[in-house]
């Protein structure tokens, strides 16, 4: 049974964590977050500790350390511009780091962690669900077997509603999430990455605080690509449904269904990581570029 630390449990993306260190059978030992509504931790590990300050969260695993109870991971759920800082610590009080998506917001952030690895000797695994999921592991097969040449025409849209809170919130300031691009479209460039190749070319024809557009040439796509979280986005169909996600991806003008299958990645991710086979840092670094040239192109 391994020991963990969790930063940022008062997230959204926390739960499936916490379900994950549950599911692999190890142990939530501390946790931290601003926000002091997390009873979700009753569900999980009521007997973890929990504090609301990062200083004393810090004092707590030293602590510990020197008694002899050794944390074997730190898990980062915290706001995306904090991933960098909060992996450093995890590194430096001697952790294996899992971070949530993006693992940081720019691509010299990542040179800057691989360093810290080597000094310290631990490691960091980043969460690229996608990769794990039974479709696009196939599609990823089926690409490969492709004739030599062939270029594929790829639409993507994915629009999650969001309501008000979002622009007040950390996610509605592009310096802290990154921008749209970067907060709800990391694991999609992550993927297309994955099974076409290197980008070749970039266009951006929207960046505003609630969409994205543009168009990606890679080695084996050409990709149109748009994301949203605005409901004025979504299909007619879908809002008389009264559904406020949509998720579509077509290549060659056929519909790639990969909608389903996605409750058990995280803990899926869990045990490959703990298996020794997780994501390392250097995974990360080209979608972690893209969306920092998107932002950076942003009209």
């Amino acid at each position: 049974m391994k020991n963990f630390a969790l930063i940022g449990v008062g997230g959204y993306i926390a739960p499936r964590h916490l379900k994950a260190i549950k599911d692999t059978g190890n142990n939530l030992i501390a946790a931290l977050d601003k926000n002091d509504s997390v009873g979700i931790l009753d569900s999980y590990f009521p007997e973890a500790d929990f504090f609301t300050e990062f200083e004393r969260f810090d004092r707590h695993l030293e602590k510990l350390k020197r008694k002899g109870t050794r944390i074997d991971y730190v898990t980062v759920c915290s706001p995306n511009y904090l991933h960098d800082a909060h992996i450093r610590f995890g590194l430096r009080i001697g952790a294996d780091v899992i971070c949530e998506k993006p693992m940081v917001l720019n691509p010299w952030n990542v040179d800057g962690l691989a360093e810290i690895e080597k000094e310290t000797g631990r490691k960091i695994f980043t969460i690229l669900q996608l990769r794990l999921h039974p479709a696009i592991i196939a599609l990823k097969e089926k690409i490969k077997k492709a004739p030599a040449g062939k270029k594929f025409n790829i639409d993507l849209k994915y629009i999650t509603s969001r309501g008000h809170w979002y622009y007040v919130s950390w996610k509605g300031d592009i310096q802290k999430s990154g921008g749209i691009a970067t907060n709800i479209g990391i694991h999609f460039f992550d993927m297309l990455l994955w099974i076409f190749g290197d980008v070749r070319s970039n266009r951006v024809d929207q960046h505003s605080r609630d969409t994205a557009s543009g168009r990606l040439e890679l080695e084996k796509a050409d990709v149109n690509w748009l994301l949203s979280i605005d409901a004025n986005s979504l299909p007619e169909e879908i809002r008389q449904a009264g559904k406020r996600t949509f998720r579509s991806m077509t290549i060659d003008g056929e519909k790639f269904e990969f909608s389903e299958g996605f409750t058990e990645l995280h803990t899926k991710s869990y045990e490959e990581i703990l298996k020794g086979n997780g994501f390392p840092i250097g995974e990360t670094r080209r979608s972690i570029q893209l969306a920092h040239e998107i932002r950076e192109k942003r009209l």
